[in-house]
């Protein structure tokens, strides 16, 4: 399949194209300022900025193209509709590494044992948003109010814990993406299922697993 990916020449850019490659994709890259040429792309995925993945989207589903996206901090409730409205999907996921939705799951299931927890994410600084979507959508899954403490360090990639306190006892579950290319894998995943998915908005890796 043709792929316009969003953002290619960023960290997750550079990290994904090789691996969508060698699984048989054609990837046409696009950067910020990138005049897109859409034509015989069958999907977009984007990995770029709060700022610029809504319109990205919007020009990909006004030319026909579904959507992978894997950027945080922006609200696609509204596109979400215009793709429903032009048959087309829209795939938003805060986190594309099957191990970080695998910590997702486990905490929910945690959390129906402890009366309280915290989320700790940790991220590199370039992270443009904080807390990060990956704990925001943890602490709606544990439905408690947990509290999120957010980390913007160099060195980091992207990193998350959840600590759950009781009576005696503390349990901590924990992801840790060393690399960027760990998120190749739910990319391709969603890629595989995204004509199985409904018209309109689907969020959440945990939805095709």
């Amino acid at each position: 399949m043709r792929l316009a990916l969003f953002g290619a020449g960023g960290k997750v850019g550079q990290a994904l194209a090789p691996r969508l490659e060698a699984a048989g994709h054609e990837v046409r890259g696009f950067d910020l300022g990138d005049e897109p040429e859409l034509d015989g792309c069958g999907v977009a995925v984007d990995f770029t900025t709060p700022e610029a993945a809504p319109e990205n989207v919007r020009l990909a589903l006004e030319h026909g193209v579904s959507c992978v996206v894997g950027t945080t901090g922006w609200d696609p409730a509204a596109l979400g509709s215009l793709a429903a409205d032009r048959g087309l999907r829209l795939f938003v996921a805060p986190n594309f590494s099957i191990g970080a939705v695998l910590m997702m799951r486990f905490a929910r299931e945690a959390a129906e044992h402890f009366p309280r927890a915290e989320i700790v994410e940790l991220h590199n600084e370039a992270k443009k948003d904080a807390p990060s979507g990956t704990a925001r959508a943890t602490a709606q899954l544990l439905g408690n109010d947990a509290q999120i403490h957010s980390v913007r360090l160099p060195g980091l990639v992207a990193h998350q814990e959840v600590i759950f306190g009781g009576e005696g006892q503390l349990l901590t579950i924990r992801h840790d993406t060393t690399g960027r290319e760990s998120f190749a894998d739910g990319v391709l995943l969603a890629l595989s299922k995204l004509g199985e998915l409904p018209p309109g908005l689907t969020v959440g890796l945990e939805a095709l697993l």
